[in-house]
């Protein structure tokens, strides 16, 4: 009932609607990645009755997968996650794999724990895991004072009267007689005074509750307004959010240029502007603070996230049988909504695996995921490379391969293919046994299975580089004849060699074998406790079939 599954859904699969819009902001025609495709819904989460019991459970998603493949899906859009499991205690994990069995892509969010390193869920090789990232629409609303102008965002239908100022506060110093400054800082429910607040626009800290919920706080003690201001973990990224009260959301830097303001001014005031739709902001993509990041806790050898796409202020279809915001104070109804998560990155990759399988009916869930991964873009629309959430150079724990581009995913030239048997031969790798290999599918494991390392995946992960390793990859024809030569951008302290370095197709379905051998520089040893990243594209002048190496040294 919450409206996550009617807004990731038409993000996936959604038909064009004209005039869609929140509460006026993004006015325009809204489609899914896959519009008019046939669309299904398996409900697997629940509400809590008396306070406890909800969740989303293993037995329901199981249930959902095996209803799904009975139905015949292509993909599946699965925007959920949780703590990173065993892979035989992973509900999603062991669905997902029956799924691709039969031939159907698995799309997963990475999770919303970020910034925190190792924080990334989904994190099974089978899975298209998806991070969050910006696009260039946004929601501005500028915090006007003393001279200053600082841009936040907000879908506040509720405005200040212009040309008029209001006394500035933050928050702290005005915590109720049973509250403490720090609850007071977040703006927690019932922890202001209304006497301090009454008639002021409220400066607040981001974190411990909603953001929404932050605005309702100082609604009820009387103020006028809200800024949130960033901490240092959340950085530049900011979300337009459909406010109770006038209100704008401002990044972590320009938050302490309006607490320096505060401190240093003896009666402070300003105003906030009403919001507006633009288009075309720079830069776009960066990285969502919440997005969670690599690398990979339960497998480190493969690198997740695999890629990222848009996380924030997406505007989709909702239900009305809740509130914009969630939350039980807020009574509105409204048929779209603006979300963000790592749930509203997820749908848009289906959606573009739903266009992939259309063009493409024959490629595997593999094929169709390196085909994304290869093929993504890691520029901006500045022209340089994608950041993170507070606007430094980002990197693959970050972004995965990249920031997905559908046009040049339908015709990425090679493709690294697997089967359901090469994944099995994976957990055999990791050392699981025969009998709990066979919890996915019944199967014996060989007496020498290979080295997770010569998975092959889109992407070359070496987490305990001991001196030199080589891995192996294979790549399939999916274009023209034509010879592909490799080229290598080689991490700091590292010498990668690829063998051949040419490799010539004939025709499609053709594969050909190399071999990547990675080795510490000789002249400056590799930090025992830091990964280097570079990359390897294979290039035929027109393909370029790009995968990140991440490397780190055995301690």
């Amino acid at each position: 009932m919450a409206g996550h599954g009617t807004h990731t859904l038409s993000t996936a699969g959604g038909s064009p609607v004209t005039g869609a819009s929140v509460l006026g902001y993004g006015n325009g025609t809204a489609k899914g990645g896959s519009p008019r495709a046939r669309v299904a819904a398996y409900k697997v989460c629940w509400p809590a009755v008396d306070g406890s019991g909800g969740g989303c459970f293993d037995a329901d998603i199981l249930a959902s997968f095996e209803a799904a493949i009975k139905d015949g899906v292509d993909v599946l859009s699965v925007s959920l996650g949780g703590a990173t499991f065993d892979y035989m205690g992973d509900g999603i994990a062991l669905g997902a794999f029956h799924a691709i069995s039969h031939g159907i892509s698995v799309v997963t969010s990475a999770g919303n724990d970020g910034p925190s390193p190792g924080s990334v869920t989904n994190v099974a090789p089978w899975l298209i895991t998806v991070g969050a990232s910006t696009m260039d629409r946004e929601f501005p609303s500028f915090v006007l004072f003393g001279g200053n102008r600082l841009e936040g965002q907000s879908l506040s239908t509720a405005f200040l009267p212009k040309n008029k100022l209001f006394p500035f506060i933050r928050s702290l110093d005005a915590a109720a007689a049973n509250s403490s400054r720090s609850e007071a800082d977040l703006c927690l429910m019932g922890s202001l005074d209304p006497k301090k607040v009454k008639g002021k626009i409220v400066v607040c800290i981001r974190g411990g509750n909603a953001r929404v919920e932050k605005g309702e706080a100082v609604r009820l003690a009387g103020g006028e307004g809200m800024i949130l201001a960033n901490d240092p973990t959340t950085g530049d990224e900011t979300i337009a959010d459909a406010h109770v009260l006038p209100a704008t959301h401002i990044t972590y830097s320009d938050g302490l240029k309006l607490l320096s303001y505060l401190n240093s001014t003896k009666s402070p005031q300003g105003s906030l502007t009403h919001p507006f739709t633009n288009l075309g902001s720079k830069p776009a993509p960066f990285m969502a603070a919440f997005s969670s990041q690599g690398p990979n806790s339960l497998t480190p050898e493969i690198l997740k996230p695999d890629v990222t796409a848009p996380g924030v202020s997406v505007i989709a279809a909702y239900t009305n049988a809740s509130s914009p915001t969630g939350l039980d104070f807020d009574k509105r109804r409204i048929p779209f909504n603006s979300d963000s998560g790592t749930s509203m990155s997820c749908p848009h990759v289906a959606g573009v695996v739903g266009l992939l399988r259309a063009v493409h009916r024959k490629w595997s869930p593999a094929a169709i995921k390196s085909a994304i991964m290869t093929t993504a873009m890691l520029s901006d629309n500045t022209g340089e490379p994608i950041k993170n959430a507070s606007l430094a150079a980002g990197d693959p724990f970050v972004f995965g391969s990249g920031h997905i581009w559908p046009n040049q995913a339908v015709d990425p030239g090679l493709v690294y293919d697997l089967s359901a048997t090469d994944y099995l031969n994976f957990l055999c790798g990791l050392g699981y046994t025969s009998a709990q290999v066979s919890t996915f599918s019944p199967y014996k494991c060989p007496q020498d299975p290979p080295s997770p390392l010569d998975l092959n995946y889109p992407s070359i992960t070496v987490p305990n580089l001991d001196g030199k390793v080589t891995v192996t990859r294979k790549l399939k024809n999916v274009g023209a004849a034509g010879s592909y030569r490799a080229s290598v951008q080689s991490p700091s302290g590292v010498t990668v060699a690829v063998k051949p370095e040419v490799l010539a197709f004939g025709k499609v379905g053709e594969e050909k074998q190399f071999q990547v051998s990675i080795s510490e520089t000789k002249r400056h040893r590799l930090p025992r406790d830091t990964y280097v990243f570079g990359s390897l594209v294979w290039s035929d002048g027109r393909h370029h079939v790009r995968s990140p190496i991440t490397v780190k040294a055995k301690l």
